[in-house]
């Protein structure tokens, strides 16, 4: 695998991550103390699209790594818990770095 896969996964994961953050900051403003409607709807709106890219990278690192289902849905769903996606992305990480391939051409001996 390269390595290329998982650093748009990573990319992807802490993006997402950052942006349910601010959402769940609009969130406390519109509901608590009722100001940023429009704010929030445009974040929510950015999420949803960044959740969909991020869906996107870590089925393809996922179906490249060999992820039994569970492990593939935990980490699709992860995206979806404020904080999660930060802890996930780096267990993650740590179990797909033994996979990559340096990129190097291999030369046959004959």
């Amino acid at each position: 695998m390269k390595r290329s896969v998982l650093t748009r996964y990573r990319v992807m994961a802490y993006v997402t991550a950052v942006m349910l953050l601010v959402l769940c900051a609009c969130m406390i403003f519109k509901y608590g103390f009722d100001k940023g409607e429009g704010l929030t709807l445009v974040v929510s709106q950015v999420h949803g699209v960044l959740y969909i890219i991020y869906l996107i990278f870590a089925f393809d690192l996922g179906s490249k790594a060999k992820w039994p289902f569970g492990k593939l849905l935990w980490v699709l769903v992860s995206g979806t818990i404020p904080t999660a996606a930060f802890f996930v992305e780096r267990k993650v990480a740590q179990d797909v770095e033994p996979l990559i391939t340096d990129g190097s051409p291999v030369t046959a001996k004959a």
